[in-house]
């Protein structure tokens, strides 16, 4: 099949074109850069994901079996009209689209099924509004056209090459013997995703003729507090984590950032918790997913291999620390 990636080149996307060029498929990445690392075995298509006229421009005389969606931009937001109208400037006669959402188009609450309501239009979070509201608008073009989208809704996704800060922020740590602290009572609720099943997810929706129409929750099983998790990061690497409880106003009055710095905690680990039942995509796509243990030591001997070297300020951590201690101690009388 002729499949185009937009995005491709990091962590989910890199993985899944690896995949792709292993079963024969002809791959063209469209991203903003004027290269990528796959070398002459994948084409190259320059375009701005959110300018649909870009998209088609960058696209002149091609045209496409197969469509993943997995570029989101960070810095802009990229909205649901924005989605729709990238799906309808791709030339081709397609029979896939299959777009990266995410647990958090659910907006809140726990255990949501996949044809559970998604979250409003109005919601504060931008990305959370992006995500269902593109799945709205895919959907929408579903039900009009049977345009063959299929959608992805994972949690938090790990493994190597992960862009984001989250297993080395604990490895770095626990390595060094440092506490690890813990926002709250640490009983937030979170569910993982090994990188290699979300993979495995989309690829097998390529040809899954009853995947379009449908969403699917790709998830470990057992949603995990964070206590566990950070316990699971341990075991991993066989360590022993020190944990400290550090109350959630010491964290803000020191302005303590859960998605960069000064972080306290591995970045974005620290949310309201949103969880997802999963069935589906083992029942309908036959995805054997992998037990977190097994991911993690995977990805950790990437990690110890590759992963890159930080010089780490470990200051405000410290400092968090410290006013934890002296707000445990009790009062001296007099």
């Amino acid at each position: 099949m002729r499949v185009l990636v937009i995005g491709g080149t990091l962590f989910i996307g890199k993985l899944l074109v690896k995949k792709l060029l292993g079963a024969g498929h002809e791959v063209t990445i469209l991203h903003r850069k004027a290269a990528h690392p796959f070398g002459r075995r994948v084409k190259n298509a320059v375009g701005d994901r959110n300018d649909a006229a870009s998209i088609k421009s960058a696209l002149t005389g091609q045209k496409f079996d197969a469509v993943y969606d997995i570029a989101y931009d960070w810095e802009r937001g990229t909205t649901g009209p924005q989605v729709e109208a990238t799906a309808k400037a791709i030339p081709g006669d397609i029979s896939r689209y299959i777009f990266m959402s995410s647990v958090a188009a659910y907006g809140d609450g726990l255990n949501h099924a996949e044809d559970d309501p998604l979250a409003s239009d109005l919601h504060p979070d931008p990305y959370v509004r992006n995500k269902a509201g593109s799945e709205r608008a895919l959907f929408r073009m579903y039900h009009e056209s049977r345009f063959p989208v299929v959608t992805m809704r994972p949690p938090f996704v790990y493994g190597p090459e992960n862009p984001f800060y989250r297993e080395a922020f604990f490895w770095d740590r626990l390595l060094q013997d440092r506490a690890i602290i813990i926002p709250g009572d640490g009983n937030r609720l979170m569910q993982f995703v090994y990188v290699n099943d979300l993979v495995e997810a989309c690829f097998n929706a390529l040809t899954k003729h009853t995947a379009p129409g449908r969403a699917f929750n790709v998830a470990d099983d057992k949603p995990l507090t964070q206590v566990e998790a950070v316990n699971e990061f341990a075991k991993a690497i066989g360590k022993t984590a020190e944990l400290v409880r550090v109350p959630r106003e010491i964290i803000a009055r020191n302005g303590g950032n859960a998605m960069g710095e000064p972080m306290y905690f591995a970045q974005y680990y620290d949310l309201p918790p949103i969880t997802e039942a999963v069935g589906r995509v083992k029942r309908v796509l036959n995805v054997a997913l992998t037990p977190f243990q097994t991911g993690l030591k995977e990805t950790y001997k990437w990690y110890a291999k590759y992963g890159e070297e930080r010089e780490v300020d470990f200051a405000f951590e410290d400092k968090l620390i410290r006013q934890a201690k002296e707000n445990a101690r009790p009062a001296q009388g007099i």
